[in-house]
């Protein structure tokens, strides 16, 4: 039996590990194509911080993730920061959801709205807003149109990956799945 320290210790360390693991997904091994677009898979730690430790915790790790990330390579904007805090509250509000019976359509559906409307929607805004390509109207339908087509793809990836992970019960062997529940102690 773990204590409340021993447990929020591990949720500590674990989410530290999950940021710095999408820092370097997103960093390290991402590529640019024409017109700016850069593919990573680098939401999908942050979705499990969320799924392991609740909405707060994987708020904050895809907060420090990105912070973090951000200060490597452009400056933090905390415009573009929004949509990795979505992935980790999404994860955190729906684990219970994905707690009942973890499938490739339910993940598929939690997953769905962190994409559609932090990755798609807020950060084209964001990016239309920050990085002008043309006239605001005709940069939002250019963000909009590249990254639909991009997070189809990564969305479909991001999800095999997080059910292979969790079919593999590494995590249930690490103790962080099913969630911790804090115990007095």
């Amino acid at each position: 039996m773990q204590t409340k320290r021993t447990q929020a210790i591990k949720a500590l360390v674990f989410s530290a590990m999950l940021a710095a693991i999408s820092v370097v997904m997103a960093r390290l091994l991402s590529f640019s194509v024409a017109g700016g677009v850069r593919w990573s898979l680098d939401k999908f730690p942050l979705f499990l911080a969320g799924m392991f430790f609740g909405p707060v915790m994987g708020a904050l790790t895809g907060f420090v993730a990105d912070f973090t990330g951000s200060l490597m390579q452009f400056g933090f904007n905390p415009l573009l920061c929004l949509p990795a805090i979505l992935y980790g509250l999404c994860g955190g509000l729906l684990r219970r959801f994905l707690l009942k019976n973890l499938s490739v359509f339910r993940l598929s559906l939690s997953y769905l709205l962190p994409t559609a409307v932090g990755s798609v929607l807020l950060q084209s805004f964001a990016l239309s807003y920050t990085f002008p390509k043309g006239p605001f109207g005709e940069s939002i339908i250019y963000y909009l149109s590249t990254r639909s087509i991009q997070f189809a793809i990564v969305m479909v990836l991001e999800v095999l990956i997080v059910y292979l992970l969790m079919r593999s019960s590494i995590f249930t062997r690490l103790g962080v799945w099913p969630p911790i529940k804090f115990k007095k102690g």
